[in-house]
């Protein structure tokens, strides 16, 4: 739906800002297919009202000029919809340098320096690098490893339902997931996706580095209502452990897990080389702690003591 929706609007607006007189209601429904399958002319007005507030929220100029009948014609000047020169000054220009640096995975890298090159073509001015000829400390990277990265992104933009194999960490083995996909979201070096889990009937969490095979895409719309993408990322976060809501008491050994030492809110030293620290934590800690194997214990809550066994068991018997 929303695609056929996009499409709708694409229509009207090339007819609005392809003609040099105003259009009736009459002729825009005649020159869009999906206005001609429309049922009845109430369905019609109703459809062609919200796509022209649609498309003017969307920042379209449309005139409604009413001709000599008394009959009202809608068209979009394209002086008055016209974008203004790009101009960017030095500092601007470096911005948007750094930015595109920021992506590894090679089908957005490739976007981004055509981006860049359409811009320098229009005269966007050449960013100066201060760190010229020297090797720099830091640089911006979003790595992605992942093989299901690029089948996924393409299938939230796209809208498309997809499989995979999926293994839980505390489980031997994986699992065929059937999932409407939200969006992409990295947390803490580590790719997730939201979506909706059509077997299980609700919103899901899933670490992209625990896809296993490859992700085939399905025919079909989706069954549940994509929510915010506010809303989505503050899911990710709360089921990747971003959200806190209870405290952890853990042994740490000393020289070791610096990102747990950050957000400990008391830390003890016990001697023989260990420190007791005092972790808030939320959903997905668990995981954490698994991977950083001998150098941690759990020492409280029970039952976070006994997902991290419970996943360090399964990792075992592999």
């Amino acid at each position: 739906m929303a695609i056929a929706k996009a499409e709708r609007l694409m229509n009207l607006a090339l007819c609005l800002l392809g003609t040099r007189r105003p259009l009736s209601k009459r002729e825009l429904r005649g020159s869009i297919e999906a206005y001609l399958e429309a049922g009845t002319d109430d369905s019609f007005n109703r459809m062609f009202e919200r796509d022209k507030d649609d498309l003017r929220e969307l920042g379209l100029v449309i005139e409604t000029v009413e001709n000599l009948d008394g009959e009202a014609g809608y068209l979009a000047r394209r002086d008055s919809n016209r974008l203004p020169a790009i101009t960017l000054d030095a500092e601007e220009a470096a911005a948007l340098g750094l930015a595109a640096k920021v992506w590894q995975q090679a089908r957005l890298a490739g976007a981004a320096s055509g981006a860049l090159q359409k811009l320098r073509a229009a005269g966007m001015p050449e960013a100066e690098d201060p760190y010229e000829g020297h090797q720099s400390a830091l640089e911006p990277r979003i790595p992605v490893h992942e093989t299901a990265f690029e089948p996924l992104m393409l299938a939230c933009r796209d809208r498309r339902p997809v499989v995979f194999d999926y293994r839980k960490a505390n489980a031997a083995r994986p699992e065929t997931r059937h999932v409407e996909p939200w969006t992409l979201e990295c947390w803490r070096g580590h790719w997730y996706l939201a979506g909706w889990d059509r077997e299980r009937g609700a919103e899901r969490v899933f670490r992209l580095s625990r896809i296993t095979g490859k992700v085939r895409s399905r025919a079909g719309s989706f069954t549940a209502e994509v929510p915010d993408v506010v809303t989505v990322r503050e899911t990710v976060e709360s089921w990747a452990g971003e959200t806190a809501t209870r405290t952890a008491l853990i042994k740490l050994r000393q020289g070791s897990g610096y990102p747990l030492r950050a957000r400990a809110t008391a830390v003890r030293d016990l001697g023989d080389g260990w420190d007791e620290l005092a972790i808030p934590y939320g959903h997905g800690l668990d995981a954490w702690l698994v991977e950083l194997g001998p150098e941690v214990v759990v020492l409280e809550p029970a039952d976070l003591r006994a997902d991290v066994v419970d996943r360090l068991r399964a990792v075992a018997k592999d």
